[in-house]
């Protein structure tokens, strides 16, 4: 089944309040969307990493609100 779907959008504003790794946006129509997760050993190691350890003071940015 085809469907033709003419659209026309204007967007005038958008606030994004997060985003994370697997967030889709979408402005518009889509056939379908599927997810996908990959694992890849590009390089090549035989053992998992050692723990991370904490470096220096956690910072804070402190970010304006929007007008």
């Amino acid at each position: 089944m085809n469907f033709t779907i003419h659209q026309s959008i204007s967007i005038h504003f958008i606030k994004i309040n997060a985003i994370s790794n697997s967030s889709v946006f979408q402005i518009g129509s889509t056939g379908s969307i599927s997810a996908q997760s990959d694992i890849h050993n590009t390089g090549g190691y035989t053992e998992p990493a050692e723990p991370a350890e904490p470096v220096g003071e956690p910072s804070i940015i402190r970010l304006r609100q929007p007008d």
